[in-house]
């Protein structure tokens, strides 16, 4: 049995079970012992309220590990992950008991059961793996999750979150359960369930808490199974006013006077998942009044408001963005957005309609201000269009910000300081805690750099000037750009050295 010297105390841990040879796990869990690794030791971990029943088990176990208590949060993460891999197994034997014929019959009752509307978390009558679907729609809600990912791999399968633009791992399931799973956001997605070599695209909508939303399925095929993406698209309840965006001040200020302009185009720049369609959405909202007429075209719609048109790209019918922006043009437009200009003919027809009298609001994906101007040019837009339609070009990322709870002080390594002509002084790292799901961070902020289309801007294009030299040279008038700003962050204590390095600090 178990040696009984002084039982340790850990707390603030995020821990996972491991199972001991010759142990019963369901019975140890019964009497209240847990098993686990805390810097790679075996520990026996006891519970508090219930230490009799866990000593009587241990006197009769062959196990020689130290013992040790936990604080309840660490104690109830743990129990709840021991439980969670006995529902895998316990879903695991459900599952095998069932035949073909019957797992389609519960494929088509969860599509019904979904179609109807019918409020999740109150659905008690559920087979396991509706109940599992739900459950990760629900938990994806409450981490404030963006998309879901479903991924098989040689023996197991794993979901992760990405929160805050990072992927977390959620759960660690069996491979045949992945299968299930995959097949029933097939069903509710209205994909073919018995195809499995081609990619799928479909969507989906679940009411979680009485609020509906609308989810973008992704299915692909790869060497161990088909991988899926569940993209959580938003309501535009959901959409933070210009203030909110995280902007300095006087960015705000100076994008604001951009939109009061009644034609010519304003660009939104930056990497995937850097916060663009929310900023246009944004300022959607901001010009959006009664007396104008707001049509956009997306792919996906990721917003979803009242008081704007939303066309979706539908490439195999032939609604591409260039197809639906020509139609756009026809149907009176004061203010018009384009998901992304991708190509020329998008490009031309975005900058007509700028020049006609529109005020035209898009995405493209560049790194910097200066650079989107030399993308439409080599798109093939000629100079003099560019000059005369364009307004502004705005280049953002989205940082994360450090768990103001668990940061730790830590100072700047010497290369940096030689790199930026940085003093040494105290800066903050992140650890994780319960308060950050143990990421180290908690929520977002943006930073960007605003390049207003001067004449000043104009003749430098005109003179040849690369992007660098232009950027440079409104620096030096005032232009704050994106390095300084992730600099500033990092000195104020904002975020980490890892973090801008991930963002963009070297671009």
């Amino acid at each position: 049995m178990s040696s009984m010297g002084s039982i340790k105390e850990f707390s603030d841990l995020d821990l996972h079970p491991i199972t001991i040879d010759g142990v019963d796990s369901e019975l140890a869990q019964k009497n209240h012992l847990l098993f686990t690794k805390i810097e790679d030791i075996p520990y026996i971990i006891l519970s508090r309220e219930h230490i009799a029943d866990g000593f009587n088990l241990l006197s009769k176990l062959e196990v020689d590990y130290d013992l040790a208590f936990l604080d309840d949060d660490s104690y109830d993460r743990l129990l709840h992950r021991v439980l969670e891999i006995k529902s895998d197994k316990e879903l695991d034997s459900t599952i095998s008991e069932e035949n073909e014929s019957e797992l389609i019959e519960e494929d088509m009752s969860l599509s019904e059961f979904l179609k109807t509307n019918s409020d999740i978390l109150t659905s008690e009558e559920s087979a396991p793996i509706i109940k599992f679907v739900n459950s990760l729609f629900y938990q994806a809600i409450k981490k404030g999750a963006s998309d879901i990912h479903i991924e098989p791999h040689d023996k197991k399968g794993v979901v992760r979150f990405r929160i805050d633009g990072v992927l977390v791992r959620h759960v660690e399931l069996d491979k045949n359960i992945i299968t299930l799973v995959v097949s029933r956001i097939k069903v509710i997605s209205n994909l073919d369930i018995s195809e499995k070599r081609v990619p799928q695209d479909g969507r989906t909508q679940v009411k979680i808490a009485k609020k509906s939303l609308d989810i973008r399925v992704s299915v692909l095929p790869t060497y161990y199974g088909e991988r899926v993406v569940m993209r959580i698209l938003m309501e535009s309840d959901h959409v933070p006013t210009l203030e909110n965006l995280g902007f300095s001040k006087e960015l705000t200020a100076r994008y604001k006077e951009l939109l009061e302009h009644s034609h010519g185009m304003i660009l939104v720049t930056g990497p995937t998942g850097s916060g663009k369609s929310t900023t246009l959405h944004t300022f959607l909202q901001a010009v959006a009044t009664e007396d104008k007429n707001i049509i956009t075209v997306e792919d996906p719609v990721e917003y979803k408001a009242d008081n704007i048109n939303q066309i979706q790209v539908n490439t195999k019918t032939g609604l591409t963005f260039s197809a639906g922006l020509r139609s756009i043009l026809r149907q009176d437009p004061d203010i018009v957005m384009v998901g992304e200009i991708r190509d020329r003919e998008t490009a031309e027809i975005s900058i007509q309609a700028a020049l006609t009298g529109h005020l035209m609001l898009s995405t493209l994906h560049t790194n910097n201000t200066a650079a989107a101007i030399t993308r439409l040019m080599d798109m093939g837009i000629d100079e003099f269009l560019i000059s005369s339609s364009l307004l502004g070009v705005l280049s953002q990322r989205l940082v994360r910000k450090l768990c103001p709870t668990c940061k730790e002080e830590s100072l700047i390594p010497k290369h940096i300081q030689e790199e930026f002509i940085l003093s040494s002084q105290v800066v903050y790292e992140a650890v994780g805690c319960k308060e950050c799901n143990y990421t180290g961070y908690n929520g977002r902020r943006a930073v960007g750099e605003l390049l207003i289309m001067s004449d000043e801007v104009k003749m430098m294009f005109k003179n040849g000037m690369s992007d660098y030299e232009i950027r440079n040279s409104m620096k030096q008038k005032g232009m704050e750009l994106i390095t300084d700003q992730l600099l500033e962050i990092f000195l104020n204590g904002e975020t980490s050295l890892k973090e801008i390095i991930r963002v963009g600090l070297k671009d």
